[in-house]
Order: structure tokens, then C-alpha cells, then sequence
């Protein structure tokens, strides 16, 4: 006789409960209810430092079917706080696979649910917006309703928190240069993607991934030609030190490049605010508007912060830094997408040009910051 799965049970901080099965591990997970409309990518989804301290849906209906590898993983470990999914796959079916999805999950201790109506969840948070959640397995699935909600809205907002220390490395790591040697890049970590340092290394770039906590000190001391924000969790109003060492940085004159995280940064270091999108910014499907070329690009994101700007025209940076201008526009909803200082050598974007699996339409991105420090350098001489 065939066991019963075991239950679950999903609840949003306005009282909405989901109940369905249990995925992963077992026990009681918080965090802020997100969802992403990747229908690929899961096991690069999942392993995103960005996604730390939310928990994701996939609004794709059918995940797991291509298991696990060594290969894809974006960084070290799976950072999700939990994993919501409709129908989980019975079986894995792909020749590089070494393991399940189901069986990670457990590995690394990541409280999942499935067998839920992740179309009517991702349509609730859309009306609503993100808001914090839990979900219960296990024994912890089996608390009074009440006691649920209660924990859930004792859990910490995504707003003010800075979860950089909690995705950084702790020591400086080194990724060689590949082909014709640019210099040292000094990438400060905020959550970022192999994927990222793989595209930098590429480009020609010695690429020394550098703690969050690093100083101008630190950075001056590999002798850089240019420096790098990530991606990363958090909101950045509560990010000060590193706007603080990103304005150390363009008064040093380096080129700068900064996605996702490192363009909210970069914004907030010339002068501008920084807001939480309403339910945000997360898959692989994304059209952009690159203002220079009249090109749209299918891009990939994640975030639910943006960038407070103008999106005509040029404008002057209130922190002293020259003329400004917003660089690419997301068509969905007109949020900031990028900007680029006309008076120093700075730009950013906020999607993600590596995207693994895809797609790859901003890739040209790590080729226009080469073009930059390059040129840089021959002005500098």
C-alpha cells in the first residue's frame, strides 16, 4: 500500500492559506513570497544569492524534470529560503544529472510545497504585492492556524534589511584572465553568479571576488583597472557602507559597472532614491528598451527595488558626479533599467547580462565595459 503524502501548508501575512504537500525538507521556513516566470533555469533560479530570504514560486507548472548536476550551479549553495511548485517531477530525465531536485532540497535543508494553485498565488501577490510567508511541513504543518499566521507576521519585512554578509564571501577569491589580458578587476560581492565571474574572466579581466566588507583600502591594494558591483539581496537604502565605498571608488576616477543590486547602488551613490516595486522584477522573459540603439532585449531579472529617475533626457547627478542619464527602460512597467554617467566612466543595468540558462540578448554589456576600461586606460596615459 502506497503512503499518503504528507501535507503542507502555505500562509501569506494577510491570512491567505494554501494547503498541498510537502517538498524538501520538512519543518517550518519564512521569508518573502516571490514568484518567477522562468519556464528553464530552475536549478540556476534557486542557487541566485539574490533570491535569499524569499521564498519562490514557479509559476512554470512542471519542475524538476531535468534533476540536478555539478555544472550550473550559480554559486556554492541554494539560497531560496523555500520552493513552492505545482507538479514536481516523479522522475529525472537527463543524462547530466547526478541527483534530483527533491533530493537537494532535503540536502540543504530547504522546506518546499507542492500540489498547490501557483496561478492563483502569483495573480494575489500581483494584486497585493510580495508579502512575507511560511510554509509547514512535517509536525510544524499540524500548528493551529492561528499560531501559523502569528509566526509569519513576527517574520522580518524584506524592506530595511541588508543581507549582503549573509551571501559575500569571506576572503578574496581569483579567477585567472582568459585571452588578452586587460588587468585586475575587483568585483565586490553582494551575492554574485559564477555565471558573472565566468563573463568577466572572458573579457580579459583577473577577476578578485572581494568581500563585502572590503575597503577603497582593499581595493586599491590588487592595483584594479576597474570595479564591479553584483548582484546581490536586500534593500539598498540600508546599504550605506557600500555606497559610501562606491563614492570613494568613481571619485578615484575607476570604471565602474554594476547589474542588478550594483545599479541600485550606483543610483544611490550619485544622489538618487531607491523604491520597493510592488510585487517586482523576477524571470527570463523581460523585454528592455536600450535608449542608445532603439533595441529591445529579452533579458533576465530579479529584483523588487528599483532605481528612482528621470527617464527623458539628461539630468544632473545631486551628488556632484556630471550629467546623467537613464540607459534602458523595462517596457513592462517603465521602471529604471540602467543608467550611464556621461562625466565619468560609470554605467549599470539592472537585469542580468550572464543570464544562465539564458537569455542572452545583454550579453554585449561585458564587451561595452571592456571597451570602457580600455578606453579609459589609453586616457589615462
Amino acid at each position: 500500500m502506497t503512503a499518503l503524502p504528507e501535507s503542507a501548508v502555505l500562509v501569506l501575512e494577510d491570512g491567505t492559506r494554501h494547503t498541498g504537500r510537502a517538498y524538501g525538507a520538512r519543518g517550518t521556513t519564512l521569508g518573502e513570497v516571490v514568484f518567477s516566470t522562468g519556464m528553464s533555469g530552475y536549478q540556476e533560479t534557486i542557487t541566485d544569492p539574490s533570491y535569499a530570504g524569499q521564498i519562490v514560486l514557479q509559476t512554470a507548472p512542471h519542475i524538476g524534470n531535468t534533476g540536478m548536476n555539478d555544472e550550473d550551479p550559480e554559486s556554492r549553495r541554494i539560497w531560496v529560503a523555500g520552493y513552492i511548485v505545482r507538479d514536481p517531477s516523479r522522475v529525472v530525465s537527463n543524462w547530466r544529472a547526478n541527483s534530483s531536485l527533491d533530493d537537494v532540497l532535503v540536502q540543504d535543508g530547504i522546506v518546499g510545497i507542492s500540489g498547490i494553485d501557483t496561478r492563483a498565488i502569483t495573480r494575489h501577490i500581483r494584486s497585493a504585492g510580495s508579502m512575507r510567508g511560511g510554509i509547514f511541513s512535517g509536525a510544524d504543518a499540524a500548528l493551529d492556524a492561528e499560531e501559523q499566521l502569528r509566526i509569519v507576521r513576527e517574520a522580518p519585512q524584506m524592506a530595511g534589511q541588508n543581507l549582503s554578509a549573509e551571501v559575500s564571501v569571506d576572503a578574496v577569491t581569483i579567477t585567472t584572465a582568459l585571452g588578452e589580458r586587460v588587468g585586475n578587476l575587483a568585483v565586490l560581492d553582494l551575492g554574485v553568479k559564477q555565471a558573472t565571474i565566468d563573463n568577466l574572466a572572458a573579457r580579459g579581466f583577473e577577476v578578485h571576488v572581494m568581500p563585502q566588507t572590503s575597503t577603497i583600502e582593499d581595493i586599491r591594494a590588487i592595483d584594479p583597472v576597474a570595479v564591479f558591483y553584483s548582484n546581490g539581496p536586500g534593500d539598498p537604502a540600508a546599504s550605506g557602507d557600500h555606497v559610501a565605498l562606491l563614492r570613494s571608488v568613481l571619485d578615484e576616477g575607476l570604471p565602474f559597472f554594476g547589474i542588478c543590486f550594483g545599479n541600485q547602488l550606483l543610483g544611490r551613490a550619485l544622489g538618487l532614491g531607491t523604491y520597493k516595486l510592488p510585487f517586482g522584477h523576477r524571470g527570463i522573459n523581460q523585454p528592455v528598451l536600450d535608449k542608445s540603439t532603439g533595441r529591445v532585449e529579452i533579458t533576465a531579472h530579479n529584483h523588487g527595488f528599483a532605481v528612482d529617475a528621470p527617464l527623458d533626457g539628461f539630468f544632473d547627478s545631486p551628488n556632484g558626479y556630471g550629467k546623467v542619464e537613464v540607459s534602458h527602460i523595462g517596457l513592462n512597467d517603465n521602471v529604471v533599467e540602467g543608467l550611464r554617467a556621461l562625466d565619468i566612466p560609470a554605467f549599470s543595468v539592472q537585469y542580468h547580462p550572464e543570464a544562465a540558462a539564458g537569455p542572452h540578448d545583454a550579453n554585449y554589456l561585458f564587451d561595452r565595459f571592456r571597451d570602457l576600461v580600455i578606453a579609459s586606460q589609453k586616457d589615462a596615459k
